[in-house]
């Protein structure tokens, strides 16, 4: 008889990314500002979730938790509400990233779910320093000197976030992934093959 915890569900589906979406605002909500010379970035526990969804889940539902959390996030900031959909976008592939290297993982090992979210992490970091070098410069028109200084402490800050978000992705990775798999909630890799 087949295990129904282990069919595909799309409510399932639906209720992860949903949960996954509460963690990544909750925790990009609980942040510290820091400031540039032409706006603020922040560091946060945001991109630990959105990389968590990422190696839990796969590339498309932990693209949406990263991309819906941090969407939500910046539309309740009057700072950040007109470039709320470029956010999406942004921490979408990130999570899309880091989730379609981990769906490859078939030895689950952790320095692979680490390479993944290393990658997913730094996709973001550089898509974020592009945006702000075309917003600043491109469309805002500021000076060039002024452009890379704001460009210089949002890469670092942005570096800083990935890094933490790698090391303690990984870690809470590692710690829920064989409970969640004993409830049928996620499947490997392995236990795909294992099925066909």
């Amino acid at each position: 008889m087949e295990n129904r915890n282990n069919k595909k569900s799309p409510a399932k589906d639906i209720v992860m990314v949903g949960l996954m979406t509460a963690l990544v605002f909750i925790f990009t909500y609980l942040h510290i500002d820091i400031p540039t010379p032409l706006s603020n970035t922040m560091l946060h526990l945001g991109n630990v979730m959105s990389l968590l969804a990422a190696l839990l889940f796969g590339g498309i539902r932990g693209g949406l938790a990263a991309g819906f959390g941090s969407m939500i996030y910046d539309m309740l900031d009057p700072r950040y509400l007109p470039t709320c959909w470029v956010t999406f976008i942004m921490k979408f592939m990130m999570g899309w990233v880091a989730g379609k290297l981990a769906e490859k993982n078939t030895k689950e090992d952790n320095p692979r779910y680490a390479f993944s979210a290393a990658c997913g992490s730094l996709t973001y970091v550089v898509l974020y320093v592009i945006k702000t070098y075309i917003q600043n410069r491109l469309i805002l028109g500021y000076e060039a000197e002024t452009v890379y200084a704001t460009m210089l402490t949002k890469g670092v800050t942005s570096l800083a976030n990935g890094i933490i978000a790698v090391v303690f992705a990984v870690i809470l990775n590692a710690a829920i992934r064989p409970s969640l798999k004993k409830a049928g909630i996620i499947e490997t890799p392995a236990d795909e093959k294992n099925k066909t």
